[in-house]
């Protein structure tokens, strides 16, 4: 078959086959003469894969991968279709919300419809730069949260989900009832991202959903609920210094955002004494069990917390057995050695 054969039994445009054969997707299997590309019946029926799973919202790459790479992991791919199927759905649902609310507010109302019809045309943008900047309109203009919320949460792009982050932190605490329902939703990126947007959110519902997400069955969203609170110098004198303290630990364990959840417990720790001890000790119990690299993101850890303490422990860890441990144990007991040993460690004054 010729390439026009191949494009009227399959509805691909010829254009578009010639870009696949240039890209390697689809390559005939043989010309005739110097010109004309020659089709297989096999050729036909890779086009037919080819397009079945462009149906599925793979990238062409991720095409090219699933037909020809042994190794490609077809679960982890389905996975991540399903979870991304469902942030969309979600968005859709928002958008339908709001297009209602435009419909029912009346004919007094078309400016703000032709404005969000505008607006929604760039953030559905299928270029990043268009929606970025979309993104930062609606900041300006004040669009409504509920809106933007929808689209940031299933937005691909971490850039523009920042600008959309910084426009929904200017509706104020009029976002927060809408990202604080999202704390429930079964995707995880999709409860992360609303923990990332109320932590930019000043005011009282936001610290308490905050607080709420430090219980995410997600310790790395549990962990990034925590460094926000202590970023506003929350907690509250109510909650447990446990309930905080443990999701920092973890992250300091797991080596996810270690450095700012060393920095925050190192905020907690100076609080008081009974707080600079309860760290301590939590974060020795992880010695036992971290492996080495873990135990050196611990020990460092150590260096933030303030007090007798955790300077003991240090001087305990610089004979460890590991050198790397006894390494970072000796550097950060012998600088607080040189100024005040209960004081706050070199690196906080």
């Amino acid at each position: 078959m010729l390439i026009g054969e191949v494009s009227r039994r399959s509805g691909v445009s010829v254009r578009m086959l010639h870009y696949y054969d240039r890209i390697g997707l689809l390559r005939p299997s043989g010309r005739i003469g110097s010109v004309y590309r020659r089709y297989e019946p096999e050729d036909l029926r890779r086009l037919f894969r080819v397009e079945a799973l462009r149906s599925l919202g793979l990238s062409l790459e991720q095409v090219g991968r699933a037909l020809d790479d042994p190794g490609f992991d077809a679960a982890r791919m389905l996975s991540e279709l399903i979870d991304r199927t469902v942030r969309r759905i979600a968005a859709e649902r928002e958008l339908l919300t709001r297009l209602r609310e435009i419909e029912s507010s009346g004919p007094h109302s078309w400016q703000e419809a032709l404005s969000a019809v505008d607006l929604l045309s760039g953030l559905r943008s299928g270029r990043s730069g268009e929606r970025q900047a979309a993104a930062l309109r609606s900041g300006i203009t004040a669009a409504a949260p509920d809106l933007l919320i929808g689209i940031y949460l299933s937005e691909p792009e971490e850039a523009v989900a920042g600008s959309l982050r910084w426009a929904i932190a200017r509706a104020g605490e009029a976002a927060v009832p809408t990202l604080a329902a999202h704390l429930s939703d079964a995707v995880t990126a999709v409860r992360r991202r609303a923990v990332h947007a109320l932590g930019e959110i000043d005011g009282p519902a936001a610290a308490d959903a905050l607080v709420g997400a430090l219980a995410d069955a997600d310790p790395s969203t549990a962990g990034l609920a925590a460094i926000l609170l202590v970023s506003r110098d929350i907690p509250s004198p109510g909650l447990p210094l446990p309930v905080i303290c443990t999701p920092l630990v973890h992250l300091v364990v797991a080596g996810q955002s270690d450095v700012e959840a060393a920095e925050a417990l190192g905020d907690l720790a100076s609080h008081s004494a009974r707080a600079a001890g309860r760290i301590t000790r939590e974060l020795v119990e992880q010695l036992a069990v971290a492996d080495p690299a873990g135990r050196s993101r611990i020990v460092q850890a150590l260096g933030e917390i303030p007090g007798e303490g955790a300077t003991a422990v240090l001087l305990e860890l610089a004979e460890d057995p590991d050198q790397e441990v006894s390494r970072v144990a000796r550097y950060l007991s012998a600088g607080r050695l040189r100024g005040d040993l209960g004081g706050a460690p070199q690196g906080r004054r």
